[in-house]
């Protein structure tokens, strides 16, 4: 067989190993499901055909492909399981973009942008972006605004690598999983974007979130009701509101967070580090909380508990119960703030905040003074008596 002969034959068999992975379901890139991807012309059709053959393509793991150099624009599009593929695995090396403002988007009164729903082993990876185009909702002051990227029911999910940029409202949300995964991601939104979120979850077990970057104008990362085994772990935070804990308990709910873990986190310039709160005449619990290994560059209230939280819908709240707090950590935080309050503890009379821990506390003002604890209702124990002198009364 002649050289030119060989080297046909060679192409000849890619082109079909090629094809035959395409049509096995493999692999499925949107554009040869009529994607244009050049950020003008609405992909939404498309991708949702893309997904519907990954989703229902045969064998153990199936590739949804944004390829790069392509930005794909979405009205909103909710993709559901379960699937047919014991995983699926989105690959955004390309970039997502929404409506440019909010009188271009089909629906805007969605809750939601782009959202997942009971698909068991959802992989979400790859250097793309994903650009929400929010700031005509927050100028706006539009109530109703999306969420950017919404997961149900997505036990075994994994979310690395991408970056979300100007959600309307909250980047990511997590709701009814278990075992799930977010690592080197960046969410990016300006600090006074209202309601931003980086990630809310909610009715989950067993969520790890870990090196990655927050940036936005609300809760880097707000725990509610329902969660129980969170691990944070290095996160960069800030701007924005810390890490929180609720809020818990409004409306009267009966409200359950257990075993959260934050450890080895930095607030950079944030309006608020650790916090935990609650609504007054909320029930349940939040208990086996810590926060431990905090870097402070400039936080306005690094250690916060408030357990009279209210807001416009809560401000006639009767204080007859109280979702409880108990066994907290506040362990080796470090670095400065500009509030001579930082540290506050304000937990109501009906149940008292019980075994609060608060050791290695090294926070400073530009002065280079220390900061003042405010303290109510407060039952625990410090190895800094002089910090905690007023507060706990073993100190």
């Amino acid at each position: 067989m002649q050289d030119s002969d060989a080297i046909k034959l060679r192409i000849l068999i890619l082109i079909s190993f090629l094809c035959f992975g395409f049509v096995n379901g493999q692999n499925y890139n949107v554009l040869n499901f009529g994607a244009k991807g050049d950020g003008q012309t609405d992909d939404s059709k498309a991708f949702v055909e893309a997904w519907n053959a990954t989703c229902g393509g045969e064998g153990d793991m199936k590739t949804l492909l944004i390829p790069t150099d392509k930005t794909l624009l979405l009205q909103p599009v909710a993709f559901e399981g379960p699937c047919t593929s014991t995983s699926i695995k989105i690959q955004l090396d390309g970039d997502i973009v929404a409506p440019s403002n909010q009188k271009a988007w089909s629906n805007s009164q969605f809750e939601m942008w782009i959202s997942f729903t009971t698909v068991s082993g959802l992989i979400v990876v790859g250097s793309g972006k994903i650009n929400g185009c929010g700031s005509s909702f927050w100028e706006q002051k539009v109530s109703q605004r999306p969420t950017a990227l919404h997961f149900t029911k997505c036990d075994n999910l994994r979310i690395s690598g991408i970056t979300s940029i100007d959600s309307p409202k909250n980047h990511i949300s997590i709701k009814a999983c278990e075992n799930v995964a977010i690592s080197n991601i960046n969410l990016l939104a300006p600090e006074e974007s209202p309601n931003t979120d980086g990630i809310d979850i909610s009715d989950s077990t067993n969520v790890n979130i870990f090196e990655s970057t927050i940036q936005t104008g609300d809760d880097c990362i707000a725990i509610n009701t329902g969660n129980t085994n969170i691990n944070i772990t290095r996160i960069n935070c800030g701007p924005g509101h810390g890490i929180s804990v609720g809020s818990l308990g409004a409306n009267g709910e009966n409200a359950i967070v257990s075993d959260v873990q934050v450890t080895s986190c930095t607030f950079n310039q944030t309006t608020n580090g650790a916090r935990i709160k609650t609504f007054p005449g909320g029930q349940g619990y939040a208990r086996n909380i810590s926060f431990e290994d905090i870097t402070l560059i400039n936080a306005k209230n690094p250690i916060i508990i408030d357990q009279h939280y209210v807001n416009t819908q809560r401000l006639d709240a009767a204080e007859d119960s109280a979702v409880a707090i108990s066994s907290i950590k506040f362990i080796g935080f470090r670095g400065t703030t500009p509030n001579e309050n930082a540290i506050t503890l304000d937990c109501s009379a009906t149940t008292r905040c019980k075994d609060v821990v608060m050791d290695g506390i090294n926070i400073t003002m530009a002065d280079g003074e220390k900061p003042k604890v405010e303290c109510k209702n407060v039952d625990g124990k410090s190895e800094d008596t002089i910090l905690m002198r007023d507060c706990f009364q073993n100190a």
